[in-house]
């Protein structure tokens, strides 16, 4: 063999080595390293083969392929290739998300629970639905129709709202009008002249309470001196108290019985006079309408004396031409 033959059969053996690396490498890196799932949603959202998956935010894998499925139309199939060694379990659930608003769609895959089953490769991935920009829409446009239901209905309630309380101003001004002002003032009124009348009297009783007060102190001067021979006055009073006990008993339980009778007394007095109230009452009213028709009849006699005398008034004479 000559030198080129040689050099031709290294070159071809190179590259063959060089082929079968690859290969392997390749198989390696993209073949035995990635492992197929599928998940199924309603809404795509732009979602494509080449998207990106993430698994607890973290880059794991591409979208594969996204077509409709064959058994429910209405549901999308989206086949996923992740890393191997991925903990994807029973727990996890897939659904669209996004890295930033400007960024593309992607898969965002849950991590799920600790203790929850792996999936194996193929398996279907659990999902949730996310609210479309057209969803978000129609139950924006719906939260606008109910908020102006509302501010309708709520209009309406203030309106009512402000006629009670116009109601309840015209009540409270007609609670505070001339008349009940009037009535307050003559209460107040009696009682200054109640006051006035009954002071003299709380003097006099300030000044009996000083009186006493004053006997007291000179009582206790003199009972001062006896306060030595306290022995015997104790032993006296004793021998009297002794003497006197079962009268005092008898009389205490007579005045039980008095007082007993005092207070059935002034129990009927009180039912008769709730009994008599309306009575009383009715017999006011009359004293005052009696009392405004003497007003008036003053008041005619006054500008009218001689209504007193004559039936019929006089005419108004002629004024001379």
């Amino acid at each position: 063999m000559n030198t080129e033959s040689k050099v031709g059969i290294f070159v071809i053996a190179c590259l063959a080595i060089l082929g079968i690396t690859l290969y392997y490498v390749g198989n390696e890196q993209w073949g035995r390293r990635l492992t197929p799932y599928r998940t199924y949603l309603r809404y795509a959202g732009g979602i494509g083969p080449g998207s990106e998956v993430l698994f607890g935010g973290i880059a794991v894998g591409r979208v594969n392929a996204v077509r409709a499925w064959e058994k429910d139309p209405t549901r999308i199939e989206i086949l996923l290739d992740v890393k191997d060694g991925t903990p994807l379990n029973d727990k996890s659930v897939a659904g669209l998300g996004a890295v930033s608003l400007m960024a593309s769609p992607v898969i965002s895959i849950t991590t799920g629970a600790h203790d929850a089953r792996r999936l194996r490769p193929g398996d279907a991935i659990a999902s949730q639905e996310t609210v479309s920009i057209d969803d978000m829409t129609r139950k924006l446009s719906g939260i606008a129709d109910n908020a102006a239901d509302l501010m309708t209905q709520v209009r309406s309630e203030l309106k009512n709202i402000a006629g009670q309380a116009q109601i309840v101003l015209t009540n409270l001004n007609e609670a505070t009008g001339p008349a009940n002002r009037k009535q307050i003032a003559e209460i107040l009124q009696r009682v200054n002249a109640l006051v006035t009348q009954q002071s003299p009297k709380l003097d006099q009783i300030t000044d009996q309470v000083l009186l006493a007060a004053r006997d007291a102190d000179s009582t206790l001067k003199t009972i001062g001196p006896l306060v030595n021979h306290a022995d015997q006055a104790v032993g006296n009073v004793n021998a009297t108290i002794d003497q006197l006990r079962e009268p005092i008993r008898q009389e205490l339980g007579q005045l039980n019985a008095t007082i007993e009778q005092a207070k059935s007394l002034i129990e009927a007095v009180h039912a008769q006079v709730r009994a008599n109230d309306p009575t009383i009452r009715e017999a006011l009213e009359n004293l005052r309408v009696a009392t405004e028709n003497l007003d008036q009849l003053s008041d005619q006699v006054k500008q009218r004396p001689w209504s007193l005398v004559r039936i019929r008034q006089p005419k108004d004479r002629k004024v001379p031409r």
